[in-house]
């Protein structure tokens, strides 16, 4: 399952790493849009298997930031 940017804005954090196991809900990464820092929480429970973003990137609505299974 992708994990997708909901608005643009900027990458300020990443809280998981490749093999990390999350739960639903669970901030995975945040990011800075309209001068607020918005949380990108999990929307299920699984494990993370790729991270396709890095703190300070700039992001679309849609791009894919997480990838998990």
């Amino acid at each position: 399952m992708d994990v997708k940017a909901r608005i643009p804005g900027t990458i300020t954090a990443i809280n998981v790493s490749v093999g990390d196991t999350v739960k639903a809900r669970d901030v995975i990464a945040t990011m800075e849009a309209m001068k607020m820092q918005q949380p990108v929480p999990a929307p299920k429970d699984g494990t993370i298997t790729e991270i396709k973003v890095a703190v300070n990137d700039k992001v679309k609505t849609g791009d894919v930031l997480v990838v998990m299974e």
